[in-house]
């Protein structure tokens, strides 16, 4: 049985991540301590974000959990620059992660976007008035047509 999020491309990618984290995350503690926390909480979030996002029905809440795991990417990405700077991770083993994050996050602006509506061209039909709402206009249609109501 497979559940819906994890036919998404993205939902692996974020399990791949967590894995890297938790690997790496393992040999942090001191002064790094508060960063490994939190980015353990971010790059868990982004997985378990898909995953309830994917499951929602209404097109708000899965947008809602979409964005949050998008930000949970980004914030994953500033943590690594954070432990990179406190020479805690190499910055070329960060570098390649931040570009699976881009990925994610990109892949998640368009599961989370708008972009799911189909349009017809509307070049084909040459001068034709284009009435973006799709109810019945008598009115606008003589006043088109040079008539007039009587």
């Amino acid at each position: 049985m497979t559940l819906g999020h994890e036919k998404l491309d993205v939902y692996h990618l974020s399990i791949g991540y967590v894995a890297w984290v938790y690997e790496k995350s393992d040999g942090l503690t001191g002064t790094h301590r508060h960063a490994r926390d939190q980015w353990l909480r971010a790059s868990q979030s982004i997985p378990l974000n898909i995953a309830e996002g994917n499951g929602k029905t209404g097109e708000a809440d899965r947008r809602r959990y979409f964005e949050i795991a998008r930000g949970s990417a980004l914030e994953c990405a500033a943590i690594q620059d954070v432990l990179v700077v406190g020479k805690a991770l190499d910055g070329e083993d960060s570098l390649k992660r931040k570009q699976e994050l881009d990925r994610m996050a990109a892949m998640l602006s368009r599961l989370g976007g708008r972009g799911y509506c189909v349009r017809e061209n509307t070049e084909s039909y040459g001068n034709a008035v284009f009435d973006p709402d799709s109810d019945f206009d008598p009115d606008e249609i003589k006043s088109q047509l040079g008539q007039s109501e009587q």
